[in-house]
């Protein structure tokens, strides 16, 4: 490794497992220290798929010490604004510094326009558009604070590009975390802090554990139609976390020091079909 991140600090929301445990050991790898999120539990009634747990945390942990650097693990709801600033405030001061934020934590609830519910709708923004603000929230003055400028990276989805069916308020949550990268990227940049979106297509994670195919695959019945816009064109197939860590390293590097309010697919080419 070539020591991208050496001496920094990366704060990470679900972390637990994923795409967010993928994002923790690369930076890792690259010199960073860690400050680690995740619920560890099931975040909403609403998800089907199966939750992180606190033994996944765990993992994250074992792995991220293996390469020889800190990591400092809680088990944090990111809707809890209070205790998600607490967290972060703690961890800046035992670890000194903070760098980087990968805004990670989301969730995907596959239902028919006429099943979301106030409650599904509720679940959803609140953990992806909410939680995302939270995030940036609890880390960037810490940022500011230390006056040598960072990056800040808000995970998407393809979904936050183009239109994915059954899927009405998590396409609207990933158009908007789209967004937020945009605002925060023009107000943080007199701080020479960058912040970007990524929008994988479809990961390798335990999102497609559980009951989650089974619920894809009953939304689909509803509007066969629409198959193809849900599954997608994969021209090159479907990637592993660790694939959209390599790109949220770039972007914590100073290898992309002049990149902000970029919105990057990292999705072999699915939302350009």
């Amino acid at each position: 490794m070539t020591g991208k991140l050496e001496g920094r600090v990366a704060f990470i929301t679900g972390a637990a497992r994923g795409q967010g445990r993928a994002h923790a050991v690369r930076m890792a790898q690259e010199g960073a220290d860690i400050i680690a999120v995740d619920i560890a539990g099931r975040a909403a009634p609403s998800v089907k798929y199966n939750p992180a747990t606190p033994d996944d945390l765990d993992e994250t942990v074992r792995q991220v010490s293996a390469t020889g650097r800190r990591i400092l693990a809680s088990v944090v709801d990111t809707r809890d604004h209070a205790m998600l600033n607490q967290t972060v405030a703690e961890g800046v001061a035992e670890l000194g510094r903070l760098d980087v934020i990968v805004a990670n934590a989301g969730i995907a609830v596959p239902q028919t326009w006429d099943e979301i519910t106030p409650e599904s709708w509720r679940d959803v923004i609140d953990v992806n558009v909410t939680g995302t603000w939270n995030a940036v929230m609890a880390g960037a003055e810490h940022i500011v604070d230390g006056g040598r400028g960072g990056s800040i990276v808000l995970i998407s989805s393809a979904a936050g590009i183009k239109m994915q069916p059954f899927m009405v308020h998590y396409t609207a949550s990933k158009h908007a975390v789209t967004g937020m990268a945009r605002g925060f990227a023009a107000e943080l940049g007199k701080h020479s802090i960058r912040v970007n979106s990524v929008h994988p297509g479809p990961v390798l994670t335990d999102m497609g554990s559980g009951d989650m195919v089974t619920e894809i695959g009953r939304t689909i019945e509803s509007h066969p139609q629409l198959a193809n816009q849900l599954l997608g064109f994969l021209p090159m197939g479907i990637c592993e976390a660790g694939d959209i860590a390599d790109a949220v390293l770039w972007l914590a590097s100073d290898e992309s020091k002049f990149v902000t309010a970029a919105a990057i697919p990292i999705d072999g080419g699915t939302t350009q079909y």
